[in-house]
């Protein structure tokens, strides 16, 4: 299919509700404990940090009494239950007899489970078996899970209808996310579901499954007690759904906003953009879309419900090929990190705000050092930069410090690469192993605009220690960690830093009222970015 046909532009997702408020979707924490006692240790912290039900995989246990064991878990679970006997043939760990583990899962029904979880190969023949009183007593949810791909609409739809043939109260289907876009099928198949639905697409591109299943109306999602424990690829913890992206507020009628990037997990912006839409009461969420290809990202999330995006490495570019109109500062630079989409027409609108946010991080980072600045206007005018990158980032700080009176100098591995940007800004070109020995005078600014020193390599650097003793100030854009390498190395040798949070704050304040037409709430920007 052409990423068009996959479009949500066509979706209608406002039911009625889903204003900001409690929505009807459930959240569940897998329970993976290899003993009894373990379960129930996990299903304590399960109960105190909010999750409304439990799925206890009986598949992990590493002995297991049917009966003792099952009526001592229904019996004392506080939430509702959701039991899994998961063999090895779909992803699980059972690799036994796979009549006991269908005589388990239906002394579950009978013992008084909410759920139960059988697989659509056997579900046929399991739900058939069942008497009246025991089928009453527990609502069956009938999965299939596909562990390669994604399937075309039409098949997940075929699918869906061999499910329900079943008999089937849930209909659960985890398909595997190759791009992004694969998401964009499950949610047209769950918001046109006429039964409860269970869609996720799993993997971190599938991400975006599990935190907007609320919007499109999915019945569950998954999240884990603890990061790295999952039950499945690409699962969130469930303080992230509860806290960061605010899980239990996603409505129907929700705007979505995002960072577009490879890699993005990193990402603090949807904790900073969400927590300040909790605030005000702004009805928005912010979350990571891990994309290979924007054009076809931008082409298959067309709806006005996705209606804005940043954009970072190593989109920036190619950001400015695929919006409708771009801001003529962005168009100078080159580059756009913020997307904006008209909600009259779907035109989408680019800016870039890094140069705005690099800028003025720089500038009050001078200001803050008496050894470096003490006068009035720009203390960046008739100083000399040495610029490290030509990418999005590495443009907007050129144009930006060439704008306030800097002598600019472009670094990169590929001496083209930084001949090109130079000329564009009317500046010097060197390359990086030409930074060691390059010291035209002392009290130069450095700025650093790649990824290099970027978790997890956090031991890079782009620039030996002993070459920085020419340099007044060291800049870096990479804020994970905070204090890079290569900042750490320069203040050691005398040089004021600005970290690259102080850059993502500046730039982060434009793109939120560039979003949200709200003025930005600076100081909860601040205090959210002190703790991280």
């Amino acid at each position: 299919m052409e990423p068009s046909s996959l479009s949500l532009s066509g979706i209608e997702t406002n039911t009625g509700g889903g204003g900001m408020g409690t929505n009807s979707t459930l959240i569940c924490a897998p329970i993976m404990g290899k003993s009894i006692d373990q379960m129930f240790i996990d299903m304590a912290k399960a109960k105190e940090i909010g999750v409304d039900i439990v799925e206890i995989r009986l598949d992990y246990l590493s002995s297991f009494s049917p009966r003792q064991d099952l009526q001592n878990l229904i019996e004392n679970c506080t939430m509702l239950t959701l039991f899994t006997y998961r063999p090895k043939w779909e992803g699980g760990e059972y690799e036994g007899d796979d009549s006991i583990r269908i005589d388990a899962l239906k002394l579950a029904m009978e013992l008084g489970a909410d759920y139960i979880d059988v697989e659509l190969q056997v579900a046929h023949e399991f739900i058939s078996s069942l008497d009246e009183k025991t089928r009453e007593k527990s609502k069956i949810i009938v999965s299939s899970h596909n562990y390669h791909a994604t399937p075309s609409v039409e098949e997940i739809g075929d699918l869906v209808a061999r499910i329900q043939s079943t008999g089937a109260d849930i209909v659960k289907i985890a398909t595997t996310a190759v791009d992004v876009t694969d998401v964009a099928r499950m949610f047209q198949i769950i918001v046109h579901s006429q039964v409860p639905f269970i869609g996720l697409v799993m993997t971190e591109k599938g991400l975006i499954s599990r935190l907007l299943c609320p919007k499109y109306g999915g019945y569950l999602t998954f999240g884990t007690l603890e990061e790295g424990v999952v039950s499945a690829p690409g699962q969130p913890t469930i303080k992230d759904l509860l806290d960061k992206y605010n899980l239990r507020h996603i409505g129907a009628d929700t705007k979505v906003f995002g960072i577009i990037g490879k890699p993005v997990g990193h990402s603090k912006s949807p904790l900073l953009f969400n927590k300040a839409f909790k605030s005000v009461g702004f009805n928005g969420v912010y979350v990571p879309f891990l994309v290979d290809d924007l054009a076809k990202f931008l082409a298959t999330y067309a709806s006005a419900d996705f209606a804005g995006f940043s954009c970072t490495i190593p989109h920036k570019e190619a950001a400015l090929k695929c919006c409708d109109e771009v801001d003529p500062i962005a168009k100078l630079i080159g580059a756009v990190n913020t997307i904006v989409r008209i909600p009259s027409d779907g035109k989408l609108i680019g800016y870039n705000t890094d140069y705005i946010g690099a800028i003025s991080s720089i500038e009050d980072g001078m200001r803050g050092s008496n050894k470096i600045y003490q006068g009035t206007g720009s203390p960046l005018a008739g100083k000399l930069s040495v610029v490290i990158g030509t990418g999005g980032a590495g443009k907007a700080l050129a144009y930006g410090a060439k704008a306030n009176g800097v002598r600019v100098v472009i670094a990169n591995r590929t001496y083209e690469h930084a001949r090109g940007l130079a000329d564009l800004v009317r500046g010097d070109a060197v390359t990086l192993a030409q930074l060691e020995t390059f010291r035209p005078g002392d009290g130069m600014i450095l700025a650093n605009t790649t990824s290099i020193g970027m978790q997890p390599k956090i031991k890079e650097t782009p620039i030996p220690k002993h070459a920085l003793s020419a340099y007044a100030m060291g800049f870096d854009v990479v804020y994970t960690p905070k204090m890079t390498r290569l900042l750490l190395e320069a203040e050691e040798s005398g040089a004021t830093v600005v970290t690259g949070v102080e850059m993502f704050i500046g730039q982060a304040y434009e793109q939120y009222e560039r979003f949200t037409g709200l003025p930005a709430p600076k100081e909860l920007f601040r205090e959210t970015m002190s703790k991280l």
